[in-house]
C-alpha cells in the first residue's frame, strides 16, 4: 500500500521502512519533544501530578535522544540529501526546534532532580546551539533560500526563538547557582532576550501585512498562526524569571541599584508582552476555526498547537505568583486544561502516522525529487 507521498506504509519494522525512516527524518520531529516537554513542566506544579509529570520528562529525554540519533545517522547515512534542508524555504526554520526541546531537558533537570551543576552545563551547550541557530538559519534565508512575501508564515519565528526560550531557562536556573554563576546566568539571559525578542517581533510585524495583503496560509499551514503565541509568551516569561531572578542576585554585586528595576522591569514588560501574547492567541484561534471548515489536515505542524501554548502558560503562572492576582493563576488552569487536551489528540495522532509511516517525508528530498522527475 502506497501513502500519499508514494512511500510504503508497512509497519516501521520492516527493514526498508527503516531505511526510510532515517533518510526522511526531519528536525520538525523535535518539536514532539517541544511539546511534551512543556507538558511536564505544566504539570509539575501540580502536587498529586509531580510523579506523572517527572515520568513524561523522563519520557521525553528518550524522545529527544531517539530523535538526535535518527537525525545524525540521516546526516552520515545520507549526507548530501540532509544538506538540501539549507536551500529550502520552509524545513530549516525546524532546526530551533532543536535547542528548544533540549530546553525542555534542561528546565525539568532543574525541576525534577534539582542537580544545577548538570542542568548549568546542559544550558551553555544549548545556548551555543540556540545563538548558532539564531544567526545561521536567517543567513541562509537572506543567501540562499526563496521566499516570498505571500509565501511566509509564522514558521520563519522558529529559528529566532531558541535565544529567548534560552533566556528563560536562564532566568529560572540562576537562583540556584551560586552568587558570580548566578550573575553571569542573568547577564548572558538578557542579552539571550535582546537577541530574540526584537526580531520576533519584526517578524510579526511583517507576518500582520502579510496576513492583511494575503489573507491566510494554505490548509497545510493552518496551524502555524499558533506560533506567533510562542515569542511573546516566552518573552514575557523570560523578563518575569530574569526580573526575579537579578533581585535575588544584584544586590550582593554593583549592581545593586539595578535589582529593584529589573524585578519592575520584568513584572511591567512581562505583563505588556503576555497581554499582545493574548491578542495573537485569540486571533490563532479564529484563523483556525475559519480553516476548520475547509479542511484542516494532519501534518506535524499541529505540534504548534503545543509549545507556544504552553509558553504562554507558564508566562501566567508567573504572573500570577509575582503579582498574587488569582486572575492569573485561573487563566492558567483553565488554559492547562486546554493544553492536555490538545497535547493528547497531537500525540494520539502523530503516534499512528508515524506508524503507517506517512509522517516520515522529508519535504526537501521530496521536492528535490520532484525537481529532477520534471527535468526529465
Amino acid at each position: 500500500m502506497k501513502g500519499r507521498f508514494g512511500m510504503s506504509l508497512a509497519p516501521l519494522s520492516h527493514h526498508a521502512r527503516k531505511v526510510d525512516v532515517i533518510r526522511h527524518f526531519a528536525p520538525n520531529w523535535f518539536t514532539v519533544t517541544m511539546g511534551t516537554g512543556v507538558l511536564a513542566l505544566l504539570l509539575a506544579p501540580y502536587a498529586p501530578l509531580h510523579d506523572l509529570a517527572k515520568g513524561i520528562w523522563a519520557v521525553n529525554i528518550g524522545l529527544f535522544a531517539a530523535f538526535t540519533l535518527l537525525y545524525a545517522a540521516r546526516w552520515v547515512l545520507f549526507p548530501r540529501e540532509a544538506a538540501l534542508i539549507f536551500g529550502h524555504p520552509v524545513m530549516p526554520m525546524f532546526l530551533g526546534a532543536i535547542p528548544m526541546g533540549m530546553t525542555t531537558l534542561v528546565n525539568g533537570t532543574v525541576a525534577f532532580t534539582h542537580d544545577y551543576s548538570l542542568a548549568e552545563t546542559l544550558w551553555y551547550v544549548n545556548t551555543v546551539l540556540s545563538v548558532v541557530i539564531g544567526l545561521g538559519v536567517p543567513y541562509a534565508m537572506f543567501t540562499q533560500q526563496p521566499h516570498a512575501l505571500e509565501t511566509m508564515t509564522a514558521v520563519w519565528l522558529l529559528p529566532v526563538v531558541p535565544c529567548e526560550v534560552s533566556a528563560a531557562s536562564a532566568g529560572l536556573l540562576a537562583p540556584n547557582l551560586p552568587g558570580a554563576d548566578g550573575l553571569s546566568l542573568v547577564v548572558q539571559g538578557y542579552v539571550l532576550w535582546a537577541l530574540s525578542v526584537p526580531v520576533a517581533l519584526s517578524i510579526l510585524a511583517i507576518l500582520f501585512m502579510r496576513l492583511a495583503l494575503h489573507k491566510l496560509p494554505g490548509p497545510e499551514m493552518g496551524v502555524s498562526s499558533w506560533l506567533a503565541v510562542g515569542p511573546l509568551g516566552t518573552g514575557a516569561l523570560a523578563l518575569l524569571l530574569l526580573g526575579h531572578a537579578a533581585a535575588g542576585v544584584f544586590p550582593h554585586t554593583g549592581l545593586a541599584a539595578a535589582a529593584t528595576v529589573a524585578q519592575g522591569a520584568g513584572i511591567i514588560g512581562g505583563l505588556i508582552i503576555w497581554a499582545y501574547g493574548a491578542w495573537w492567541l485569540l486571533l490563532a484561534l479564529a484563523m483556525t476555526l475559519t480553516h476548520v471548515p475547509r479542511g484542516l489536515p494532519f501534518n506535524m505542524g499541529w505540534w504548534g498547537f503545543t509549545f507556544p501554548l504552553g509558553v504562554f502558560i507558564l508566562a501566567t503562572h508567573a504572573l500570577a505568583a509575582q503579582t498574587g492576582l488569582g486572575v492569573f493563576a485561573d487563566a492558567a488552569n483553565g488554559l492547562t486544561i486546554l493544553f492536555v487536551g490538545l497535547w493528547a489528540m497531537v500525540a494520539v495522532l502523530t503516534f499512528k502516522g508515524g506508524y503507517r509511516g506517512h509522517l516520515f517525508a522529508s519535504p526537501c528530498l521530496l521536492a528535490a525529487q520532484a525537481r529532477m522527475r520534471a527535468a526529465e
